[in-house]
């Protein structure tokens, strides 16, 4: 299950990924901008691919209701954007993240969630990651954070928020944010799965064109 090439035809089956090339001609709204947070990984776990529901070849997977995050990397105009890599981290199901001064009770720590992965992106800037959907703790509405990576540029990093989820409108670090919407996609039930799989398709914006 932590593949590349499984997580894009499982998704694809399900209807909840897909791409259409050639789709923008002007300009699009940049994806709101938000800071990396405290709690980036301050030491990377050994497996870093985009299946944060296993760890290597354990087989406990994670607890928390499993999602398949996907969507595109895109440049002002729409343009896909290719060998981007992309990151994800976010606390568990007890909102506690991998780094070493997390807050929350450690002794509760799930040690079979990964807390981060990356993903590089191919021809039409589509990644993907099957994580667990955020939860909320202290101060800080259910998020998943983002960083991307292009050529010539520092890291960017955003959040993925649930859409309609009642705490986003009190969020300490986003209810400043310009055009919040964009930061949030909703977590839907895949149609047939057995296990209650969730889909959320988010594409992200970008205020530049890399460098090539």
């Amino acid at each position: 299950m932590n593949t590349r090439r499984h997580f894009i035809r499982h998704l694809a089956a399900t209807g909840a990924f897909f791409v259409v090339p050639g789709a923008f001609a002007e300009a699009l709204t940049q994806t709101p901008a938000v800071g990396f947070g405290p709690f980036y990984p301050d030491h990377l776990p050994l497996d870093t691919d985009n299946d944060l529901i296993l760890i290597n070849d354990s087989l406990t997977p994670a607890v928390g209701a499993i999602t398949y995050v996907s969507g595109r990397i895109l440049g002002p105009t729409g343009e896909p954007i290719r060998n981007a890599i992309v990151e994800i981290w976010e606390a568990d199901t007890n909102g506690i993240y991998i780094h070493s001064h997390s807050g929350g009770d450690k002794a509760k720590q799930d040690k079979n969630f990964q807390g981060y992965g990356r993903f590089l992106t191919g021809s039409s800037g589509e990644y993907l990651f099957r994580t667990i959907k955020p939860v909320a703790y202290t101060g800080r509405c259910p998020h998943i954070h983002y960083a991307v990576k292009v050529p010539g540029r520092d890291k960017w990093t955003t959040e993925l928020h649930i859409k309609d989820d009642p705490k986003n409108a009190s969020d300490g670090v986003t209810r400043n944010v310009k055009n919040p919407e964009l930061l949030c996609a909703e977590f839907a039930p895949i149609p047939g799965a057995k296990a209650g799989e969730l889909s959320a398709k988010h594409d992200i914006v970008l205020g530049f064109t890399p460098e090539t």
